[in-house]
């Protein structure tokens, strides 16, 4: 799949990989672009810089997400390409309150949902259309440090599989989008805890961009920014049990290491 003269929605497209991969598509050609995200004042900044449409939005709420793409039919009669990229992390585990749980789940998962819900119809009619699903490498494997995170990943993978199973043959394409430590506001806030291991391999939102138009040209469901994905999740399927020893192992390396020990 190519870009070129495809309509476009990003979300999470203020700033991190949602802004890079606005700008990217402008490059490529894309025939229309619209941002859609909580800050307005960034989702304007980008869409100034490509050349397209902000859209302030509560991705957390059907709402949001419908109002997104309303605004993206208006103005290019209809969406080609949907990157469901909004997304938060939260630290902690099943002492996480049920609110905040619920609040990760509808950002995380329920906009990949609501935006198929929304869009299928009419790729289906059309016989063709595309998902980006910004998904993360712990959708594949998981993170240390935030049970919501590990869990709401996993749920966006296994529907962005569900997508592609489902209508594959319908002409819709899916894309499951899997970095590891990104260059951006969640990594450099830690938004789910000891997250500081992530920085000596993290990438910078450009890289990951060019990894999602290389992994649409090949058309692999699986993007990953950095290959090393692909052999860690291997060594998960091969051995559950020696992975989940080693993930401990990682686990109590990276808690002696945030307190300061050797």
């Amino acid at each position: 799949m190519k870009v070129t003269g495809l309509s476009v929605v990003v979300t999470g497209g203020a700033n991190g990989i949602g802004r890079a991969l606005a700008r990217r598509f402008a490059r490529e050609g894309a025939r229309g672009v619209l941002i859609a995200d909580r800050d307005e004042a960034g989702a304007r900044v980008t869409a100034e810089e490509v050349g397209g449409i902000a859209v302030a939005a509560d991705l957390g709420t059907e709402e949001g997400v419908r109002a997104a793409i309303t605004a993206a039919e208006a103005a290019f009669g209809h969406v080609d390409l949907f990157c469901a990229n909004a997304g938060i992390g939260l630290e902690g585990g099943a002492e996480v309150p049920d609110a905040e749980w619920q609040r990760i789940w509808n950002i995380n998962v329920m906009s990949h949902v609501w935006a198929a819900r929304a869009l299928v119809p009419g790729m289906i009619a059309r016989g063709s259309g595309a998902f980006l699903q910004t998904v993360s490498a712990a959708g594949l494997l998981m993170q240390i440090g935030s049970a919501p995170y590990s869990v709401t990943k996993h749920a966006a993978l296994s529907f962005a599989e569900w997508l592609a199973v489902t209508y594959g043959d319908q002409g819709i394409q899916v894309f499951a989008l899997c970095p590891q430590g990104v260059k951006t506001n969640m990594l450099f806030n830690a938004e789910f805890g000891n997250s500081a291991f992530l920085l000596e391999t993290a990438l910078d939102p450009d890289q990951v961009a060019e990894a999602v138009v290389q992994g649409f040209e090949a058309g692999n469901f699986l993007i990953l920014p950095h290959p090393e994905v692909a052999e860690f999740f291997r060594r998960k399927a091969a051995d559950y049990d020696r992975w989940l020893r080693g993930m401990r192992k990682l686990q109590d390396k990276i808690r002696v290491t945030a307190q300061g020990g050797h």
